[in-house]
């Protein structure tokens, strides 16, 4: 299905965005998750910290007919910037600009992800009512409500309220319950009577999400060398077992980079039905970027004993000046990447089982 087809389907919000002319198609991410939800596939979502790789995702998408969700954690877009140097605008931006770069037509998602809320302080509260206003005017189309960090009650209070403005425009919608670590930490299994406390909780407030991240033993970030991968598909499948039926909600997987693809092929039998991939892109995008930069990156992430991550926002002008040559190596390799995940994902022909959803609909 072409632009012209689809544009009545783009979010309000989105479209004031998106030029008559434009190609790109941003629609909703709660249509997406439930025309999608009966079958087993998976939307893969892309964490774009660096942009070269945007290209060869979307070239990988089109060829497959693959819905795709382009997003920003709080921490890599907030509305400073994060560590990325985008903040929602300039990522909305970003991406529609490349969409046109390359006549990208495949409805796709703008997600923002991890909008975290790590206490119950105004402060932390307000932050992240701030970050959803800001993506909303930007043309977000799906959002991820994190207080995880606090008790259950807590969180089903914070997502509440903070996800008001996102159910007034019926947009997408992905909670979470059991905190996700980062790679190289331990952490605690989600159970399924914490998700059905969440769930209930939030259902008896008229909060209906899409989505519900668990902790299944995935990982934030790079594996270390030699670490085991324990994502405990069994107890996935449980958790979707007692909240899909009564709640309509499916799984959203966080920290897939490092995961071997025979295993990432089995995770839409499990209730699985986004898939997050982040640090993959950046292991690609810093493979390909000129050396010297990539050298002056790590020295100033070594005196800054910081990550290398953090090295992105100082060094974006450079990055997004990067010589043809490299940023076409980059490209190649992020559309090779693409292509296998989202085979992994089968998420080849999701984007027609969501055009032809939402004409049925019409």
């Amino acid at each position: 299905m072409d632009w012209i087809a689809m544009k009545k389907y783009v979010p309000a919000n989105a479209a004031a965005k998106v030029p008559k002319e434009h190609p790109a198609c941003p629609v909703n991410g709660h249509d997406v998750f439930k025309a999608l939800s009966p079958h087993k596939v998976i939307v893969m979502a892309c964490n774009i910290r660096i942009p070269s790789v945007i290209p060869g995702i979307m070239k990988a998408a089109a060829e497959l007919s693959a819905v795709v969700a382009f997003e920003l954690a709080k921490t890599e877009g907030n509305v400073d910037g994060g560590y990325t140097g985008m903040n929602p605008e300039i990522f909305v931006s970003t991406i529609l600009s490349h969409a046109k770069k390359v006549n990208f037509t495949v409805p796709f998602l703008i997600h923002g992800d991890h909008i975290t809320v790590k206490n119950t302080s105004d402060k932390e509260i307000g932050e992240a009512r701030a970050l959803i206003a800001a993506e909303l005017a930007a043309g977000y189309t799906s959002f991820a409500i994190d207080a995880s960090f606090n008790p259950i009650p807590d969180n089903a209070r914070i997502t509440v309220e903070l996800s008001a403005p996102i159910r007034e425009r019926g947009l997408g919608l992905e909670v979470e319950v059991g905190e996700i670590k980062s790679a190289g930490t331990e952490s605690s299994l989600s159970t399924v009577e914490e998700a059905v406390e969440l769930m209930e909780r939030l259902s008896a407030a008229g909060v209906a999400p899409d989505l519900l991240a668990i902790n299944n033993g995935s990982k934030h970030g790079n594996y270390l060398e030699g670490e085991k991968i324990s994502i405990d598909l069994e107890r996935t499948g449980q958790i979707h077992a007692a909240v899909h039926g009564k709640f309509g909600v499916d799984i959203a997987q966080h920290g897939i980079t490092g995961t071997p693809l025979h295993l990432v092929g089995r995770f839409a039998d499990y209730g699985i039905r986004k898939g997050n991939v982040g640090t993959q892109w950046q292991n690609i995008a810093h493979e390909g970027l000129p050396p010297a930069l990539m050298q002056k990156m790590r020295d100033w992430a070594k005196a800054s004993a910081k990550d290398i991550k953090m090295a992105t926002k100082p060094f974006k002008a450079e990055i997004d000046a990067i010589p043809a040559e490299y940023a076409g190596k980059i490209e190649r390799a992020a559309y090779e990447e693409a292509l296998r995940l989202f085979r992994a994902f089968r998420a080849e022909g999701t984007a027609k089982i969501v055009a032809d959803a939402l004409v049925a609909r019409a």
